[in-house]
């Protein structure tokens, strides 16, 4: 799946600028990126990002431009370009998208295992040749030659055709300096043995990992031309394979969709592709099979595994009128579900598009090694030219002026700079997306390092957000299962969210209820009716006062301590007399209290926001373990208190599920929105918590900057690498051989690093 194309507004000013996502191809290293991303934004009202590990760019333009326009500027630097296939039927079945390799990518591997196989098979023996002297028969050179001629000319043919179009358009890469590199050691060679002395029978080569000084006719650098192609090309091919390892999740996540659907069409069940599925539809998910699309249940009743999406492993008991989400696995009974979102409007969907987006953003710290790369070739290349003329100027020779500059150019790729960021994002998203946390970009990365201060959002974010019954008192003599059963009963019949908790807690303590007769609905006060011959009130004081019953001294003191606590409570009567007083309330998670534990263990702290009255609001702090409460805030309050906390000098993180949350998580510096809350929460937050659990805001937290550490560790690898580096290839103290093994290590280190995020685990 690719995210979906914004059409329409790209066409006249005033508009707003389209976007569109573009697969590049091409690209060898971080400043072919850069460049194209340079081109790019050089075009009227053009904002491009290119990311190199993806190999995505990411567009966004206006005016009169049109995608043949950006296509055809990327194609005029020297790459191709192409818009990603419209995604058929994405999040609810059908085709994955891009979610797995194309016929392209696997003939790219394919073409490239094979030349990596020639490099090593015929470089292994020029190298062994070259270092070890025994081996040094009369004549071995030209044996050498043979042997390394298929593996310059051939294997490193991609170098060398990168470098010739880079030049034809006025550039230099990575490519430019392998090129330069290894050709100017096989040349040399080349000159050697045919116009100089170390064509002559019984000549004699040693490795040495410093250079030598002599006038250079007798000496042959053929290893290092073909260690230097297998090496790097080594580590392309295996940078290639760990890329695709760091993007498994996503296509993981991509390739979940259920592929066919049991349709009910005239009262006949009809299997069709998902892709034919439309809003309205009703179908049968039968024990087993996963569910085709976001829909709600109504028929049957079942368990819904959500694991693979929230990585939640309870099954979740869904019934009639629940919601359910596409791609999670029916494991209990038969239900008939009604589509309500199909294609890129499924939660599936919204989840890869939200993985996509962010593995294609750059961190800060990125942007600046981009920079750096732009500008790195052509000064890599003044070094190596300055090398030269310094050997020379200082008589070091032509040999040790020659080896020590193609050194320069060898360990000098800035291969490790390009992948540093890319490859921690693609891992790090892709992890946080199995364990149900959705990273909206890399500049939330660099926020959760610095939030002191979490604000929770009381209602559906640290409790349930729906009534549950609490406590049951009971007047002397009274049966509690006696007033359960028969409150529950009248309770039942009525809509209202205290008689639902009430009649939903009964009937798990009680069990089945049993049907009320003359039931009525008294607004405002309660309820009434007959249940196994029994007159039953169930609601307010007043309810009952109006039969003239009124509640005993210990009912009235169970009453008022459980309103001060901030609880609801419903007054129950039968035959006459007050029987007892329930408690209900908005009952707090079972997991809210660990969470708050787990946030404060980073560092964090909590604060309790609601709109209830602070009796309310102190009770749920005090069970959860929150000592700040900001209490009876009205919902468009809750910004200027998030504003108010940043101007104390506070970097403010808020949780939240609600509309009335959306503005102030967006004004918050770092937003985490409840996946089980709404859209417009979901949208303005930067970390979205799939499965509605407090304990994963503290989960997102630690991979955001766990990732954000590996994007830190490897860019100081890879600056690092080259600074070292260079002075030592500078000073002649690296064979080119040696450079370009450790250049190919840096590439491979770096993505190596990134791959250990797959390991996180939450607490």
């Amino acid at each position: 799946m690719s995210p979906t194309r914004t059409t329409g507004s790209g066409s006249g000013p005033g508009l707003a600028p389209a976007e569109v996502e573009l697969t590049i191809g091409g690209m060898t290293c971080a400043s072919c990126a850069a460049r194209i991303e340079k081109k790019l934004n050089r075009m009227e009202g053009v904002e491009a990002t290119v990311n190199y590990a993806t190999e995505k760019a990411k567009v966004s333009y206006g005016g009169e431009l049109s995608v043949g326009d950006l296509i055809a500027t990327v194609e005029a630097t020297g790459y191709t370009a192409e818009e990603p296939p419209a995604p058929e039927a994405a999040g609810n079945g059908g085709d994955a998208g891009q979610g797995g390799a194309t016929p392209a990518e696997d003939a790219e591997q394919r073409t490239l295992r094979q030349r990596l196989t020639t490099a090593v098979v015929l470089a292994v023996p020029v190298i062994a040749l070259a270092m070890i002297p025994p081996l040094q028969f009369d004549n071995w050179q030209w044996l050498s030659l043979t042997l390394a001629a298929p593996v310059v000319l051939y294997a490193g043919r991609p170098f060398h055709r990168a470098a010739w179009t880079n030049l034809r358009h006025g550039a230099a890469t990575m490519d430019t300096l392998v090129s330069v590199g290894t050709l100017a050691a096989f040349l040399w060679s080349l000159w050697a043995l045919f116009f100089g002395t170390a064509g002559m029978p019984g000549m004699h080569d040693t490795f040495t990992l410093t250079v030598a000084r002599s006038d250079g006719a007798g000496n042959i650098y053929l290893e290092a031309a073909a260690g230097v192609t297998a090496f790097i090309l080594a580590g392309r091919y295996f940078e290639a394979r760990s890329k695709r390892t760091a993007g498994a999740a996503l296509r993981t996540l991509l390739e979940l969709g259920a592929k066919e659907v049991t349709l009910l069409r005239d009262g006949r069940e009809v299997t069709v592709p998902t892709a034919q599925l439309g809003v309205g539809d009703r179908f049968v998910v039968r024990p087993g099979e996963k569910i085709a699309t976001d829909g709600t249940v109504v028929e049957g009743a079942s368990a819904v595994d959500a694991s693979m999406l929230t990585g939640e492993s309870a099954p979740v008991e869904v019934a009639v009128g629940d919601t359910v989400t596409g791609a999670t696995l029916n494991a209990g009974g038969r239900l008939v579900v009604t589509a309500t979102r199909i294609g890129s409007d499924t939660q599936l969907a919204r989840m890869a598009r939200m993985v996509e987006e962010a593995q294609n953003g750059k961190a800060a710290a990125q942007r600046l090694a981009d920079r750096i790369s732009a500008v790195f070739v052509p000064v890599v290349i003044a070094l190596a030219l300055a090398t030269l003329g310094g050997w020379l100027a200082f008589g070091g020779g032509l040999t040790a002026a020659f080896t020590a500059a193609v050194a320069v150019l060898i360990i000098a790729c800035p291969c490790a700079l390009g992948l540093a960021t890319p490859t921690a994002l693609l891992v790090g998203t892709g992890r946080g997306a199995q364990l149900g946390i959705l990273i909206k970009g890399p500049e939330v990365l660099e926020t959760t390092r610095r939030v002191d201060t979490i604000v929770l959002d009381k209602t559906g974010t640290v409790t349930t957000g729906r009534m549950e019954l609490q406590d049951v008192h009971v007047a002397p003599g009274v049966d509690e299962n006696d007033v359960l059963r028969l409150a529950g009963a009248v309770e039942h019949a009525s809509e209202h969210p205290v008689a639902r908790a009430v009649a939903e807690g009964a009937a798990r303590r009680a069990g089945e209820l049993p049907s009320p007769e003359d039931f009525a609905a008294v607004p405002g006060l309660g309820v009434q009716g007959v249940v196994e011959g029994h007159a039953v009130l169930a609601g307010r004081p007043k309810l009952l006062a109006q039969w003239e019953i009124h509640l005993p001294d210990d009912l009235e003191r169970a009453r008022l301590d459980a309103e001060a606590a901030g609880r609801t409570t419903v007054a129950v009567a039968w035959d006459g007399e007050a029987r007892a007083v329930l408690a209900v309330a908005d009952a707090i998670k079972d997991t809210s209290a660990e969470a708050v534990r787990r946030l404060r263990a980073l560092g964090l702290r909590p604060v309790l926001l609601t709109g209830d009255n602070k009796a309310v609001a102190n009770t749920v702090a005090d069970e959860i373990g929150v000592s700040e409460v900001i209490a009876e805030v009205l919902p468009e309050d809750k910004l200027g208190v998030v504003k108010r906390l940043q101007s104390e000098g506070r970097s403010v993180a808020m949780v939240g599920d609600g509309v009335n949350d959306a503005a102030a998580l967006a004004q918050a510096d770092l937003g985490l929105a409840m996946g089980t809350g709404t859209d417009a929460a979901i949208e303005a937050g930067d970390l979205t918590l799939v499965r509605g659990d407090l304990r994963t805001a503290a989960d997102a937290i630690r991979l955001a900057r766990r990732t954000l550490g590996t994007i830190r560790g490897n860019l100081v690898w890879a600056f690092g690498y080259n600074v070292a580096a260079l002075p030592l290839a500078a000073a002649g103290l690296l064979n080119p051989m040696i450079a370009g093994a450790a250049m190919a290590f840096s590439s491979v280190f770096v993505v190596g690093n990134s791959l250990r995020l797959r390991g996180f685990k939450g607490m």
